[in-house]
């Protein structure tokens, strides 16, 4: 279904964005057997944009929609993730790109956690989901965005404690 944010966003200095009102996308933190933190990530299907590459379930934001709804929404359809299996913990904007007046598109990850290695379902847009090991993720060749944001977002999850306990 298109949205009225699809199309792509021109900087001042030519480069194109995905997403007229922004982007979002969603860091999904499972709990492995062990314990530790295991992330979804998406393998772009080939013939998307950065096709061949590991990132998140995301896209671009409607006009209509906070970047947290964006988001969910976005891993629904790339990932067949419901609301209800996710507690969503806090939103990081990790990209913002200046335009003439202010900021001309932003991607916003939102950082939420799952209570087990969920079933994902992937869509036409993922040659292949996976959960992966939080020190494995870096070993991949990564979308170059989320390749600079990785940090950050290691970061900011160092410091929120990995929810286990399920919605209700």
């Amino acid at each position: 279904m298109r949205g009225d944010g699809d199309g792509w966003v021109v900087s001042d200095t030519g480069a194109a964005f995905w997403g007229r009102h922004g982007a979002a996308g969603l860091l999904v933190r499972a709990p492995q057997p062990d314990g530790s933190a295991a992330v979804l990530l998406q393998h772009r299907a080939p013939w998307s944009h950065q096709g061949g590459t590991w990132g998140l379930p995301g896209g671009a934001r409607d006009s209509h929609e906070s970047a947290e709804d964006a988001a969910l929404r976005e891993a629904h359809e790339e990932a067949g993730l419901a609301r209800h299996q996710l507690t969503v913990r806090q939103t990081v904007v990790t990209t913002e790109v200046a335009g003439e007046g202010g900021t001309c598109w932003s991607y916003t990850t939102v950082i939420a956690d799952a209570p087990e290695l969920l079933e994902t379902v992937p869509n036409r847009e993922s040659a292949e989901l996976r959960w992966v090991a939080v020190d494995e993720v870096a070993d991949l060749p990564l979308h170059p965005g989320f390749a600079r944001s990785w940090g950050l977002l290691l970061s900011v999850t160092a410091s929120i404690p990995l929810e286990v306990n399920p919605r209700q």
